[in-house]
């Protein structure tokens, strides 16, 4: 069984879909594993690391003619039709937007397995790329508001004076929200944070942020 990895192409996308190191492990499994060239590069792994898991390194065509082709982001049209009848895509197929990309992979044969739809339980939990993605997006956010701000964030006091910390709102308090309370509260900022669902004021009290108290009538799950 053969798995094709071929490079990402949507600008600043800069993940890749195997690492080195999960290559090794399902080439120890028995499959036989074609990277593109340059394929993680971007993510900081270059070509010499998936030779030493085992990996073969060809051209993009051959990627996208293999059994299964993993991606990060959803296949464009010219992806589809250079995969074979039949293949398995394992990626992020972004469904909400219905731009006909469903339908060519279905018109072909091609079987998606839409990672952001496979289903928060314990037996997933392992397969769960939508919390893991959403963490790193919940971060990143904090960590390019800070840049952005043009102060500092946490309580500063020199000798010159004092700079009070800055005030972080965070609206939406699932698993992004959450990381991003967490890394403003650890860059010392004073965080407040609303959501719809009343159970999540535990959870933002419990990171040491305040719960925002807004009577709209509402209430929101999921």
């Amino acid at each position: 069984m053969h798995i094709g990895i071929p490079k990402e192409t949507c600008g600043g996308e800069s993940r890749v879909a195997i690492t080195p190191e999960i290559a090794k492990k399902l080439v120890g499994k028995g499959f036989s594993l074609e990277v593109e060239q340059d394929a993680g590069l971007a993510a900081g792994f270059h070509n010499d690391d998936y030779v030493a898991a085992g990996v073969e390194l060809v051209e993009r065509s051959q990627a996208l003619a293999a059994d299964i082709v993993a991606k990060v982001r959803k296949p464009h049209a010219d992806e589809i039709a250079a995969m074979r009848e039949g293949a398995l895509f394992i990626g992020h197929i972004e469904i909400c937007e219905d731009d006909g990309t469903l339908a060519a992979m279905f018109a072909k044969g091609i079987r998606p397995l839409a990672m952001e739809r496979i289903p928060r339980i314990s037996r997933a939990q392992s397969m769960d790329a939508l919390s893991s993605q959403s963490n790193i997006a919940g971060y990143r956010a904090v960590i390019e508001a800070a840049a952005q701000y043009g102060r500092f964030f946490p309580l500063m006091m020199t000798s010159a004076g004092s700079a009070k910390p800055a005030r972080v709102v965070v609206l939406g308090v699932g698993v992004a929200g959450l990381q991003a309370i967490a890394t403003a509260r650890r860059l010392g900022a004073d965080v407040y944070a609303y959501d719809l669902r009343p159970e999540t004021r535990e959870q933002i009290e419990s990171l040491g942020a305040k719960p925002i108290d807004l009577d709209i009538g509402e209430e929101g799950s999921g």
